[in-house]
């Protein structure tokens, strides 16, 4: 009886056996064209520049699709401009009207040779889709520019005719813009982000409008991203987080210009608490200039150094607050001597780099100045109201999460956490303990309480958004995956040992296949054919390390996208691309914005027979689909439900 009352259902979409019959042709069609291509990016932190570049040109398959087109036709010089033209429309028009170069002839053979551009990246596509990836006003246009039969002098006259009037009403360089993002658009079918968008570089606002604008995007939360939206959720800690890395990078236009913070009353704060200290040890790395909101180092020091302390006092308090954190050994405030200008950090006092704490009461050093108090509420404000940043968190959960499965592939950012027996170590939270798969979803479900749990007990809502603190830094957190975040020591402790962050033991166990078939099984997946993919560690490839991993099971893709990294690293980041015909890494160089930037892209995975959408899970769905369309066909044979005319 169900399945009949869902036949009726079905029926009002597909009234007709002709209506189902053409839908089920339709259907089985796409599932026998290739699959659409992959990309896999992670670790953005902020690097707007060469992200989005990579993202426009993706990573250096457009320039190749160019070659492959033009390669016998036109120099390298050219192929060149069609390829930053493609990823840079309207700048490279900007620049062609400037300089007299754009002319009727000019137009004409930008448009000709997009058009064969966009035939090439859209040939593994359903004219449909590939129409619905148009933009409306010109969709007709480019499609019957994309299907022109050169064979017939009729059809061949009216391609010209096209053109001439397009050129002639003055249209050509909104033709132009418009076929530059169809390309882009058509060649990365799906958009894998493997955690962490924020910090460390200068705009992480400008990658989350670009993402916002992709058109099939999804995002697995790193720390820093968490951090971030803990911060919009309104912890006191977060907030004090972001501040604290955004401006030890120096990136106030993100803060200021990007959204909008008002950092005038910590300015002022800093300024009059810590007039006479340098704040040496809290002088800003310069990866990258400001060019909006400039800040003198010596200020963005003692901006640097009050919030730091701020942060450290919050911290304290919600360890103390929760004892189930076990983080006691990060309550190192009131472990500092302040007569002899130590601190005493796992039972062995060391001297201290730094001993002007003018806000810090020795007998109560977990709370706040007054001062403190005033500006913590103004900052709390800023961060509710700020509308940009709420919309881009907004985005992170209905596009994000902890996890996802995706085609044979399991993605995540930080770690599986387990013990060193190979187990997965379990988490308490409600008085339950999980781990794996559980453990990664309840983190999933607190995540989501945090912002919008709006109503309740208002001790479980200050509970769920002082975990997406703990998320940041916890031992067990599965997006930080280390032992301890050693902020304190880092800043206070010349002792490179107490800067130590252990590694959970997943990032050395899951260099095996057996341990990588163990995860794959906790999530439902089959061992063969299945991938990891993961991110937060960086590969250093300097030192001769890989991202392939377990034997191809695994592969860890951040290689330093981030100015921060790339000394360690070697490279520049990486992309995994995934096709119909095998899994590449394309490694990536330093981003030059007047340079070359294609990066070099090897295949590390060759597939035994082309993957087809039939064989993805959307191919899953669609022959789901065709199965009940095949059932409604029979019902309107057997009369069991008649066709509507």
């Amino acid at each position: 009886m169900k399945d009949l009352e869902y036949l009726q259902l079905l029926a009002g979409e597909f009234p007709t056996i002709k209506a189902a019959s053409s839908e089920i042709i339709n259907l089985t069609a796409i599932c026998g064209l290739p699959k659409g291509t992959e990309y896999f990016f992670s670790d953005l932190h902020g690097e707007h520049e060469a992200f989005i570049h990579l993202l426009r040109s993706a990573s250096g398959i457009i320039r190749e699709k160019i070659r492959l087109t033009f390669g016998h036709m036109i120099p390298a010089g050219e192929q060149m401009e069609l390829a930053n033209l493609v990823y840079y429309p309207e700048r490279v028009l900007d620049e062609c009207m400037s300089q007299g170069r754009f002319t009727n002839d000019w137009k004409r053979i930008a448009i000709y040779r997009l058009v064969q551009l966009s035939k090439e990246v859209s040939s593994k596509y359903t004219r449909s889709k590939v129409r619905k990836k148009m933009p409306k006003e010109f969709a007709y246009i480019i499609d019957e520019l994309l299907h022109v039969d050169y064979r017939d002098d009729n059809k061949k006259v009216y391609y010209e005719e096209i053109v001439r009037t397009i050129i002639e009403i003055d249209m050509a360089d909104k033709f132009i813009v418009a076929l530059c993002e169809l390309i882009q658009s058509l060649t990365i079918d799906q958009l894998h982000i493997i955690g962490d968008i924020f910090d460390r570089g200068p705009r992480a606002d400008l990658i989350m409008k670009e993402l916002m604008g992709f058109h099939d995007v999804d995002i697995q939360w790193g720390n820093h991203d968490i951090s971030w939206m803990g911060a919009a959720a309104g912890n006191p800690a977060c907030i004090c987080n972001v501040l604290r890395i955004a401006i030890s990078y120096n990136s106030f236009d993100v803060l200021e210009d990007g959204y909008g913070i008002n950092l005038r009353p910590l300015s002022m704060f800093a300024a009059k608490v810590y007039a006479d200290d340098e704040c040496r040890r809290f002088a800003p790395h310069i990866l990258d200039e400001n060019i909006y909101d400039t800040v003198e180092p010596g200020l963005a020091a003692k901006m640097h150094k009050a919030i730091t302390i701020m942060q450290l006092k919050i911290e304290g308090q919600a360890i103390m607050r929760h004892p189930e954190y076990h983080m006691d050994d990060r309550l190192l405030l009131d472990k500092i001597d302040f007569a002899k200008g130590t601190v005493t950090v796992d039972g062995k006092e060391h001297p201290m780099l730094d001993t002007n704490f003018p806000t810090v009461d020795p007998k109560n050093p977990f709370a706040l100045h007054g001062e403190e108090e005033e500006l913590l509420h103004t900052l709390l404000l800023s961060f509710k109201n700020c509308d940009l940043l709420h919309r881009h968190v907004k985005f992170l959960y209905r596009n994000g999460g902890m996890y996802k499965k995706c085609n044979g592939n399991l993605l995540y950012h930080g770690c599986i956490p387990m013990c060193p027996d190979g187990s997965f170590d379990s988490l308490e939270s409600g008085g339950k303990t999980y781990a794996g798969k559980a453990l990664l979803d309840m983190v999933d479900k607190r995540v989501q309480d945090a912002y919008f749990m709006t109503k309740g007990d208002p001790k479980d809502m200050q509970d769920a958004k002082d975990f997406m603190w703990y998320l940041w830094c916890g031992s067990k957190s599965p997006v930080f995956g280390k032992d301890r975040m050693a902020t304190f020591e880092n800043y206070f402790v010349a002792d490179k040992a107490t800067h130590k962050e252990t590694l959970n033991p997943y990032y050395t166990l899951s260099q095996k296949e057996d341990v990588c078939d163990m995860i794959l099984r906790e999530f439902g997946m089959p061992t063969q054919g299945s991938h990891i993919i993961n991110g937060h560690v960086p590969v250093k490839i300097k030192d001769g390390e890989t991202p392939v991993k377990a034997g191809g099971k695994l592969y860890i893709i951040d290689g330093g996208l981030s100015k921060a990294y790339q000394a360690k690293t070697g490279i520049a980041g990486y992309t995994l691309i995934y096709n119909s015909n095998h899994l590449a890494l394309a490694q990536h160089r330093p981003f030059d914005p007047k340079g070359e930037n294609t990066p070099k892209v090897t295949i590390v995975e060759q597939v035994a027979e082309r993957i087809m959408v039939g064989d993805t899970d959307l191919g899953q769905g669609l022959k789901k689909r065709i199965g009940e369309l095949r059932e409604l066909l029979e019902a309107f044979r057997n009369g069991s439900i008649k066709e509507r005319a």
